[in-house]
């Protein structure tokens, strides 16, 4: 729960004198909706992301080895018809929006990749407005389908869910965001890939890290629309989850040594991603709750965003509340008078448009809000119940009007206290010892960065 600036001014005013109520400003500038992005998100629609679900299915199989050659069945018909649907969003976008096939070969490894193969990642690059901020946001689902047997390249794969529902969602996001314009750069992508071992998202990581693009997250959508269990026989589509790592993958001595010295094992940056969609989505996308799962993916299991991680970026996992096993890497049957297969019918699109929603209301927010603060830190320097931090404004994009600074007991999954100040200095009368701090970047519309948790300063 978030505390309005003048109820929390008032409920300890007699206590925190002028060191708290000095740096803070009106109730006014308080966690805003923004309405530009409720419009948007309204615009997502569930009739369109069935449309582009039953088109995908439509290929009979997009196993990553399948045909290439074949106009109407296989992998490269289904990437070509996923150019063309992200061609039709960039045509509104005013030439801001640039749609390619970014293809790359991938070698036998024995295992799921028999002999070398060529494979191509589908992306619609929207170019950010602002020169000045070089930051980049992707959002994935992945293209590609089997069944039972990973090797089996002929058989039907329809995939409407793994992962038609969220290459759905990618080109349903590209269709409605693409008018907009944002001043930083966003990229919709449908990977290839990933059931023979995330090649598409491995491609897309290293060329991200080779290229130093200033990545600030990743949100990997990853079966999206089924809102049936087969073991309970009970519908959910109104919670999904959000996966996050809590350790980074890529993390160094450094690193490790900093996070252990300041119990930081769960606030590292996907963490505070997950964090910042579950907010965006209680803002904006009704009967949606999201729900946070501390680790990085299900069970001993992994995704796209896997790869982003591995190479020290923000990545999380979007991915329905629940399973179901019927319907997931199946041959298409019926045994025991059990149908299944992985068809449109099983696909709850108005669950599906939820989902899209959310990704846009994150996207949306994040890159219509300044950079993230730098340099921030804790001010060690003397022992107190105070807290003082200290920061710095981003060095790239628009300046901010203010910054939020975040504030939880150290058991509570998520922010409890946002209080707004306009400097880059603050003393809080709450203990650091007590409570996890962060910072925000925020704009006079109330978009709102990431936050950025502080270091020890001496």
């Amino acid at each position: 729960m978030f505390t309005s600036i003048s109820s929390f001014a008032r409920a300890g005013s007699a206590a925190l004198g002028f060191l708290f109520l000095s740096n803070l400003t009106s109730a006014q500038t308080i966690v805003k909706a923004d309405p530009l992005i409720k419009g948007l998100t309204e615009q997502v629609s569930a009739q369109e992301l069935e449309r582009l679900v039953r088109g995908l299915v439509s290929f009979e199989t997009r196993h990553s080895l399948s045909t290439v050659k074949d106009k109407k069945k296989g992998i490269g018909a289904a990437r070509n018809w996923a150019e063309a649907e992200l061609q039709k969003a960039a045509a509104t976008s005013g030439g801001r929006m640039t749609v390619t096939q970014d293809k790359y070969t991938v070698k036998a490894d024995g295992r799921r990749i028999k002999e070398d193969v060529e494979m191509a990642n589908v992306m619609a690059t929207l170019k950010g407005t602002d020169p000045n901020d070089d930051r980049v946001f992707i959002v994935s689902g992945h293209i590609d389908s089997r069944n039972t047997d990973v090797m089996d390249v002929t058989g039907k794969a329809p995939g409407a869910n793994d992962d038609g529902s969220g290459t759905a969602a990618v080109i349903e996001l590209a269709r409605v965001m693409a008018k907009q314009q944002f001043p930083a750069t966003i990229i919709f992508v449908c990977v290839q890939g990933e059931e023979q071992g995330l090649y598409g998202a491995k491609h897309l990581a290293e060329k991200a890290k080779a290229e130093n693009w200033n990545l600030v997250a990743m949100l990997n959508n990853d079966m999206i629309g089924n809102s049936f269990s087969d073991e309970t026989n009970l519908k959910d589509n109104t919670r999904v989850r959000i996966f996050s790592e809590g350790v980074p993958a890529f993390e160094t001595p450094e690193m490790t040594a900093l996070r252990k010295s300041i119990g930081g094992e769960n606030d590292s940056r996907s963490r505070q991603l997950a964090r910042y969609m579950k907010e965006m989505t209680s803002r904006y996308i009704p009967q949606l709750e999201v729900v946070l799962n501390y680790r990085t993916d299900r069970f001993l299991r992994g995704g796209d965003h896997t790869p982003f991680s591995q190479a020290g970026f923000t990545a999380i996992r979007v991915c329905e509340m629940n399973e179901n096993y019927r319907y997931q890497h199946q041959d298409v049957r019926t045994e025991k008078g059990i149908a299944y297969g992985d068809f449109p019918e099983h696909v709850d699109f108005e669950y599906v448009r939820k989902n899209t929603a959310m990704n846009l209301a994150t996207l949306a927010s994040l890159a219509l809000a300044p950079s993230s603060p730098e340099e921030v830190g804790v001010v060690t320097s003397n022992l107190t119940n105070q807290t003082e931090l200290r920061w710095k404004a981003p060095a790239k994009g628009e300046r901010p009007a203010g910054y939020y600074i975040l504030m939880r007991d150290t058991s509570a999954p998520m922010w409890e206290k946002k209080i707004y100040v306009e400097g880059t200095t603050t003393t809080l009368p709450y203990s650091k010892d007590n409570y996890f701090f962060a910072v925000q970047a925020v704009d006079a519309e109330g978009h709102e960065s990431l936050p950025v948790m502080p270091k020890p300063l001496r």
